[in-house]
C-alpha cells in the first residue's frame, strides 16, 4: 500500500541504516525520460526529497503540481502510466485531463444537454507584454511597495550597485495568479536576482500557510526563468531557499550580508564589477 513520502523516507532510512538512503541523482537517468514529471515535481511539496532520490517503481505517494497550478497526489507508477498513448501535456494531470476530455451529452427531443458543463478556465491578464521569459520590465499590474522598509532597502542597494532597480516584474513561463509575470519586491536586472523582504505583518498572517506556498511557487517560477531569489526573512520566519537570510532588520551589516549572498550566487567577480 502506498505511503506518504515522509513515512516512506523514514522507513528507507531505517532499513538501509543511512540518513540519506538514496543520494540526490541516484535515479536521474530513469526520470530523464519524463521531462513533464520533472517539471511537475517540487521537493518543497515532498518534505525536501528530490525526485532523483525516488525509485521509479517506489510505492510512495508524492505531491505533484501541473503547469496550471493543480496539485494532486500520485505514485511514480501512476504518473508514468497516466498519459497512455496520449502525450499532450494535460494528460499528466488528472484535473486537466478531465477538463480536456469531451463531455458526453444526452440527446433530447429538442436539443443536446451536457451532463456536466466544463468548468471555464480563468483567463490570463492581457496587460503582460509579449517578452522572452526571464525579461525584467515595468508592469502596470504590479502592486505598490508594501512597506517603507522595502523602499529604503532598494535605495540602499542602488547606492551601492550600478544596476537597474526600476523594473518591478519578471516575465515567467507558467501562469502565476492569472499572470505570466511575477512581482519581486526588488528586481536587480543585471544580476538576474530578485530580493524579497518578508515579514509576518501586523497580524502575524503574512508569508505563512497558504501565503508561504504562494511564495514557493513564485520562487520556482523565477528560478525556471533563469533568476535566483534571496529572501530576507524577519521575525520568526524560517528560510525557504538556499540563499535566504534571517534578520531582525536590514542595517549596514545586513546590506553587507546581502551583497555576500549575491556573490555566492553570481560570483564575486561579477557582483564586485557593479560596485559603485
Amino acid at each position: 500500500m502506498a505511503e506518504p513520502v515522509q513515512q516512506w523516507w523514514a522507513r528507507r532510512q531505517f532499513s538501509r541504516g543511512l540518513d540519506v538512503p538514496y543520494p540526490v541523482g541516484s535515479f536521474r537517468t530513469g526520470w530523464a525520460a519524463y521531462p513533464e514529471l520533472i517539471r511537475q515535481y517540487h521537493p518543497e511539496l515532498n518534505h525536501g526529497v528530490a525526485l532523483s532520490q525516488i525509485p521509479l517503481a517506489a510505492d510512495v505517494l508524492l505531491c505533484w503540481e501541473c503547469g496550471v497550478g493543480h496539485r494532486f497526489a500520485a505514485t511514480p507508477s501512476e504518473q508514468r502510466e497516466r498519459p497512455g498513448r496520449v502525450r499532450r501535456r494535460s494528460a499528466w494531470c488528472p484535473e486537466c485531463s478531465t477538463l480536456a476530455r469531451p463531455q458526453p451529452v444526452i440527446l433530447g427531443e429538442a436539443r443536446a444537454i451536457p451532463r456536466s458543463p466544463r468548468r471555464p478556465s480563468p483567463s490570463l491578464c492581457t496587460k503582460t507584454p509579449d517578452l522572452p521569459t526571464g525579461t525584467a520590465f515595468t508592469s502596470a499590474c504590479a502592486p505598490a511597495p508594501a512597506s517603507a522598509a522595502e523602499g529604503r532597502l532598494r535605495a540602499e542597494l542602488a547606492s551601492r550597485l550600478l544596476v537597474d532597480v526600476a523594473s518591478n516584474a519578471v516575465k515567467v513561463a507558467r501562469p502565476f495568479f492569472r499572470h505570466t509575470e511575477v512581482w519581486p519586491d526588488i528586481v536587480l536586472t543585471e544580476l538576474r536576482i530578485a530580493v524579497e523582504y518578508d515579514t509576518v505583518g501586523r497580524h502575524g498572517l503574512e508569508h505563512v500557510g497558504k501565503r508561504q506556498d504562494a511564495d514557493l511557487r513564485k520562487d520556482r517560477a523565477l528560478r525556471a526563468a533563469g533568476w535566483e531569489v534571496v529572501r530576507i526573512r524577519t521575525g520568526k520566519l524560517e528560510p525557504l531557499g538556499p540563499h535566504d537570510l534571517q534578520m531582525s532588520s536590514v542595517g549596514t551589516r545586513g546590506v553587507m550580508r546581502l551583497l555576500d549572498a549575491f556573490r555566492g550566487i553570481r560570483g564575486g567577480l561579477l557582483v564586485d564589477a557593479y560596485l559603485r
